[in-house]
């Protein structure tokens, strides 16, 4: 997840300081699980709880601040958005589970979580001073599919990017899977990235993963020049939420999404912008919905450019 880099709530650990110097949010961890106190109303996150149903045309309910409940319809005659999965229903993408790939485990630190994917033990350091240096639910939920579905996407020596890549533990996943991974988010994230990557990759007999800066839709000529990366997959997990930088995100996605590459894009859907954003994205690729997980909000789609 990219943090926008103006208006960014501050974080820390212990709710009653954060109560008094910042009463519109606060942050709690207990076991486990991620607590978000925003404006008096509580959303729980955690490693164990899964994902959302819903077509691209769908009622969607949303609390405010006042808890009040808004409908938004959309239109699915102009998105070209289809379902595929070889076990599911026609018309309909797999419905799954995240499952409990945290560890339960007793730390002197307050803020690692350790995970389980593809056989290795993967331990990472969240911060609290950033919403993309924690772990959001649809990293799990790509993790837990490219894990899962490894004949399907087969990411050994393929070229990877991952775009808003957080804590690191989806570009970890895709560097164990032995992808060629190339990690970025904004600079203010990178410390806490490169320290996660390194420390869970170092002893790995894979591709070493590169961490970069790329801030979405600026500099992407002279960072990225096109005649030199090309990516097979794009990777980006929760990047969509309230925030002001969601046609930067477009313009990016669009950027590196070249014949041939695959952008995969998991994200947990709270508001009609989220859906607004989905709808832009079904009209400019060729989008299909891989699976859907309920518990979590968390649809999981998969993007390639259309052909003239």
């Amino acid at each position: 997840m990219q943090q926008p880099r103006h208006g960014t709530a501050a974080m820390t650990q212990k709710v009653s300081s954060v109560s008094q110097q910042n009463p519109a949010l606060c942050f709690v961890r207990s076991d486990g699980h991620c607590w978000l106190v925003v404006f008096g109303s509580f959303s729980m996150i955690s490693a164990q709880q899964p994902p959302f149903p819903n077509k691209i045309q769908r009622t969607m309910d949303c609390k405010s601040k006042e808890e009040e409940t808004c409908e938004e319809q959309y239109d699915s005659e102009n998105c070209t958005c289809s379902s595929e999965h070889a076990e599911s229903d026609a018309g309909s993408p797999v419905t799954l589970k995240i499952l409990q790939n945290w560890v339960p485990r007793v730390s002197h630190y307050f803020d690692k979580e350790h995970y389980t994917y593809v056989g290795h033990q993967i331990v990472i350091q969240e911060s609290i001073e950033h919403f993309g240096a924690v772990v959001w639910p649809g990293a799990l939920a790509l993790s837990q599919y490219l894990e899962s579905n490894q004949e399907q996407f087969n990411l050994k020596d393929k070229k990877v990017l991952e775009i808003g890549a957080g804590t690191g533990l989806l570009s970890i996943v895709a560097c164990i899977l032995g992808a060629h991974v190339t990690a970025t988010d904004l600079p203010e994230v990178l410390e806490n990235l490169s320290y996660n990557i390194s420390r869970n990759t170092q002893n790995l007999n894979m591709h070493k993963p590169e961490v970069r800066k790329l801030i979405w839709g600026e500099g992407l000529n002279e960072d990225f020049p096109v005649s030199t990366y090309h990516y097979d997959f794009i990777l980006a997990t929760d990047v969509v939420y309230h925030h002001g930088a969601l046609d930067p995100l477009l313009a990016t996605m669009v950027y590196f999404c070249k014949p041939g590459t695959v952008l995969l894009w998991a994200n947990k859907f709270r508001f009609s912008t989220d859906y607004e954003f989905l709808e832009k994205v079904c009209n400019i690729f060729n989008t299909t919905i891989l699976a859907e997980f309920p518990e979590s909000n968390v649809k999981l789609l998969k993007a390639t450019v259309r052909k003239n």
